[in-house]
């Protein structure tokens, strides 16, 4: 190895160490050792110290246990002449800098707490503000699930900047293209690459796949922590395990370092941290080089790469697999566009989202009916309207095939939200009657039009669906006359499917289907689906895994013959055991579909929901991945997950999809929904609907106001007085336990 990045890496180490021992010694100065210190809305504490050291930072007093550690891995001063003939003081060196940082941008957040902004989900909002600073939960989770299904298969993490906005912009669409994420940090000549980008009109943040942590290489971390987190959240890791967390991420998180510009010491530092996790650094420069494999998969630390070459170089040295998708539209095509907004201001024409009426139907034809790859755009096309106008837009998929089924059409169908959303200067939101479309300037102004979304879903769902269809025709109808007849043949169309799975029981089947999908992060986890307990993750319910599973046989959606039925009140069957021993990698012997008391179901970190026992209330609360404020559990939703999100079965805790909750089985061996004594608000009125009429069922018909929620409060001292004042039924049960 070379002993100048070695020496480069140390001295660097020993810089940020010091820095961070000035700031923190200021900060205890000032604030005090109570001071809190966290990344806000995140679990895990401080994420990197937490998964390798196993310590939970929550004041700046537990910090200095830390600093001193950080000091302790620095090695001796070396000069330049000596032969360094391993990693290992340049991996210490590197380590040391990377916990010290994390301390550093954690008092960043106490000094100034308007810094770091979360991005606004409205697409004509604009805060103003660039830097993003750590993920929050709601983030990790939704992103964490692209990990797991492969549409993001890795990270760039980008320092410095580009000679250019051009040169910047041409690196970051190649990473979209290939659905990699880019991560910002750090400036080079009084400019960063996350400026760049916008100077050169590109849209970042989280939902274009280009986030920007921050201005300094301190922010660094806040990559690194996201990779931690998915390994204790996804990969049911324990903190202070490190050798597992760094192996985890080395074969799992496919991310690397791109240099940009002068490297210093301070950067090297962080190159020989990120080393320890087996992510190497690809630079444009003049570095010196480790070029032998042996904690990264390939070489270390490459340089003189040029621009052109820098994605595809890099993902070569990380061993990254990725495929691109090629459609013959005008525009950049791919998933790392599928969050990027159009707003107000970049607005050319806009279709649905309450402003006009916009549908989507696919429906089963005969072979003879349609002609593979016909587009029919009937009404006008974008050429015929002018930037501010509206639209009303009905998109009709006809798809035939030898293996084409009924069942099928609302797996297809499914597919049009991310399908259109994958073009870039398109927004798609909603499905449905209720989808909404925006479509930017720069679409328009590089000669997208209305027939390229059939263009789109022709190529695509043969690429993607080719195994059951053997031809695709779309049309596109943009007169109100026809899009209010073709939402109304919809309508009913969307209410014989809905009517379809309502109606199925457990009981009237005699085949589940298991989902694997998670496994890549939580590798005991099997999901189970069946009739009435839809996927954790909310997006398979029995038909779907039927579905998927005649579409690609040997998929994650596997059958499964449930076979001897063990227990009838809790759910267990024997050929469900048999399944689940052999596919959990002979770790979960057996689990129970309808409890959350005795041998729940095991749980992935996609769940949508979290009940727990709230033995206080004689009853169960529920909180969604979307909620992040405290829970009478006394945990929120990100700390439940850390607890039982690789892949455990934990009585008294279980995970769940939102519409399990309305379900007839939803924890039935413990007494079903009226166990349900808290849930966020926002729950409660998104399932408002479903349960009224489960509460009319089970004899309870205002069962939703007897519910608690963070309005009542978030203890269990605080609810039981509302429940007790509503004679929630819950109070009057047998105990939950006993």
């Amino acid at each position: 190895m070379s002993k100048l990045v070695a020496f480069a890496a140390i001295q660097g180490g020993y810089n940020i160490v010091q820095k961070a021992e000035g700031k923190y010694k200021r900060a205890m100065e000032k604030y005090g050792p109570e001071q809190k210190l966290e990344f806000p809305n995140t679990a895990y504490y401080l994420p990197i110290i937490y998964s390798i050291l196993g310590i939970p930072i929550k004041t700046l007093g537990d910090a200095a246990e830390v600093i001193k550690i950080c000091r302790s891995l620095l090695p001796p001063h070396i000069k330049r002449v000596n032969h360094l003939p391993y990693l290992g003081p340049m991996l210490d060196a590197g380590m040391a800098a990377i916990l010290a940082e994390e301390i550093v941008e954690a008092i960043r957040y106490v000094e100034d707490p308007d810094f770091y902004q979360p991005e606004i989900e409205d697409p004509d909002i604009d805060n103003g503000k660039i830097w993003l600073g750590a993920a929050d939960d709601a983030i990790m989770r939704k992103r964490g699930v692209e990990f797991v299904d492969g549409t993001a298969p890795g990270f760039a993490a980008i320092v410095g900047a580009a000679p250019d906005p051009e040169t910047a912009k041409m690196i970051a669409e190649e990473y979209q293209k290939k659905s990699i994420y880019v991560f910002m940090a750090a400036n080079q000549a009084g400019t960063t690459f996350a400026e760049q980008l916008l100077e050169a009109g590109v849209q970042i943040g989280w939902n274009a796949r280009l986030v920007p942590f921050g201005p300094d290489i301190s922010a660094a971390v806040f990559a690194l922590g996201f990779a931690n987190r998915a390994a204790m959240s996804f990969g049911g890791v324990k903190p202070g395990d490190s050798r597992k967390i760094l192996m985890y991420n080395k074969d799992r998180i496919f991310a690397f370092v791109n240099a940009l510009g002068e490297v210093n010491a301070e950067w090297a530092a962080n190159a020989a941290g990120c080393v320890n996790w087996g992510f190497p650094t690809i630079a444009d420069t003049d570095i010196p080089e480790v070029l032998p494999t042996g904690i990264c998969t390939y070489e270390h630390v490459v340089a003189n790469v040029s621009h052109e070459d820098m994605t595809n170089k890099s993902i070569e040295i990380r061993g990254l697999k990725v495929t691109v998708s090629e459609i013959d539209i005008p525009l950049a095509y791919g998933p790392a566009f599928e969050g990027e907004r159009v707003r107000k201001d970049d607005l050319y024409l806009e279709m649905g989202g309450g402003k006009t009426q916009a549908v989507e139907l696919c429906k089963m034809a005969d072979m003879k009916e349609i002609e593979d790859g016909q587009v029919n755009v009937i009404g006008p096309e974008i050429k015929d309207t002018k930037k501010g106008d509206k639209l009303p837009l009905g998109i009709f998929v006809q798809a035939a095939g030898r293996k084409m089924q009924e069942d099928f059409e609302p797996i297809l169908e499914r597919q049009i939200h991310h399908l259109i959303n994958y073009a870039q200067g398109v927004m798609h939101i909603g499905q449905r009657d209720i989808a909404w479309i925006r479509v930017g300037d720069q679409a328009v102004n590089k000669g997208f039009t209305l027939k390229d979304i059939g263009v789109i879903l022709h190529a695509k769902l043969h690429q993607d669906f080719g195994a059951i269809l053997d031809k695709v025709q779309v049309t596109l109808y943009a007169k109100k006359d026809d899009v209010d007849k073709l939402t109304a043949t919809a309508r009913g169309n969307y209410k014989k499917r809905d009517a379809r799975v309502e109606q199925m029981t457990d009981e009237g089947v005699e085949t589940y289907y298991s989902c694997t999908l998670c496994q890549s992060f939580a590798p005991n986890h099997v999901c189970m689906v069946s009739p009435e307990r839809t996927g954790l993750c909310g997006a398979y319910n029995w038909m779907d895994c039927k579905a998927s599973n005649e579409i690609n046989p040997t998929g994650p959606n596997q059958p499964v013959e449930k076979g001897e039925c063990i227990d009838p009140k809790l759910g267990q069957w024997k050929g469900v055991n048999d399944f689940v021993y052999k596919a959990s990698r002979q770790q979960v012997t057996h689990y129970n579909f309808y409890s959350i008391v005795h041998d729940p179901m095991t749980t992935c970190g996609c769940c949508e929901c979290i009940a727990a026992v709230i033995s206080a209330c004689n009853g169960v609360m529920t909180v969604s991945r979307d909620y992040t404020g405290e829970t009478p559990s006394g945990m929120k939703f990100t700390t439940l997950a850390g607890v039982m999100g690789g892949g455990a079965a934990s009585p008294g805790f279980v995970g769940h999809s939102k519409y399990n909750i309305c379900q007839r089985k939803f924890i039935s061996g413990d007494g079903g929904l009226l166990r349900m004594v808290w849930m966020p608000k926002g729950l409660k009125e998104e399932l408002r609907e479903g349960l009224l009429k489960r509460g009319e069922e089970l004899g309870c018909p205002d069962l939703i106001d007897r519910i608690a929620d963070e309005t009542v409060g978030v203890t269990e001292d605080e609810i039981l007085p509302f429940l007790k004042e509503k004679d929630h039924p819950a109070l009057k049960m047998d105990p939950i336990i006993g």
